[in-house]
């Protein structure tokens, strides 16, 4: 028995590393919360033209009251918030009424998060209510925040017999 425990210990400690690694390659969210006097997403609406704003919808086309969530990306620093599937929002009254909806759309109260960088640095803000989100480091400066998941129905499975 006591042969085949430094490979073990071995593979453990090669596992771990190799998790390790992994992690630095994505980015992960910290929700701010309200009692602690954080960033609010009244802020983030008052001070709109400091960020580049885009958001992500049930649709490929542009519909503002389909939100699943809202991406603020700081004006202001050397990092950018990139994604395929998510849109630009181009006025502050568009994205008052997409606060406003995200909660019809995904029937969950929406929260607000820092984005941050595998190191802890912060990339800028999402405002969203369901599901995972996937944030991959694309370079030093760049990170890309996946297409949001809408939230599954009720009823979406099938029937057991």
């Amino acid at each position: 028995m006591k042969k085949y425990r430094f490979p073990r210990v071995l593979l453990i400690a090669l596992i771990i590393s190799g998790c390790a690694s992994w992690q630095q390659d994505y980015g992960k969210l910290r929700m701010l919360t309200k009692e602690q006097n954080e960033v609010t997403i009244q802020d983030l609406i008052d001070r709109w033209e400091d960020y580049n704003i885009y958001y992500s919808d049930k649709y490929d086309g542009f519909n503002p009251r389909a939100p699943l969530g809202i991406m603020f990306d700081p004006k202001n620093n050397d990092t950018t918030l990139v994604g395929d599937r998510w849109k630009k929002v181009m006025d502050q009254q568009t994205l008052i009424e997409m606060t406003q909806w995200i909660y019809p759309t995904t029937q969950y109260e929406p929260w607000l998060n820092e984005i941050e960088g595998p190191n802890g640095r912060f990339y800028g803000y999402l405002y969203y209510s369901y599901g995972f989100v996937t944030i991959k480091v694309v370079d030093d400066n760049t990170m890309y925040v996946f297409n949001l998941n809408e939230p599954r129905e009720e009823g979406d499975g099938h029937a057991l017999n």
